[in-house]
């Protein structure tokens, strides 16, 4: 399993879907939400929106999604680390084209990273239904 103290800041980021079931709004739809954290901190970076009716980030999404990620340190990571099962074929040429390495991972070994990110989320957001 992995640890953030096998990293440094700003040299890998995961994204993760950060949701577990779909959020359902009245007026934009179903969508999830495509976390960008920072492996050694745990600092979500920023987020991307997927409607929950295609399978990946867009590529305006996933451009601006690193870019949120980007003017945190003024600098990209090495690495990304994306999920084994995550659809992220648009994110990856993204980062490709930043110079940015793409490397998977069983979910099972970035569950403390995804665990504690999740529950959190979990809590802000209550049972409640976003307007």
């Amino acid at each position: 399993m992995l640890h953030p103290n096998q990293f440094h800041v700003n040299e890998t980021w995961i994204a993760f879907q950060l949701n577990e079931a779909p959020i359902i709004t009245d007026r934009d739809g179903d969508f999830n939400i495509i976390a960008l954290m920072d492996a050694a901190s745990c600092f979500i970076l920023g987020m991307g929106f997927v409607k929950s009716n295609t399978l990946e980030l867009s590529h305006q999404e996933a451009k601006k999604l690193l870019k949120i990620g980007y003017d945190h340190k003024k600098q990209y990571p090495k690495e990304i680390i994306l999920p084994n099962h995550m659809a992220a074929d648009v994110l990856t040429l993204e980062a490709k084209s930043n110079g940015i390495k793409i490397k998977r991972e069983a979910e099972k070994m970035l569950e403390i990273f995804l665990g504690e990110a999740r529950e959190s989320f979990r809590e802000h957001l209550g049972q409640g239904r976003m307007q």
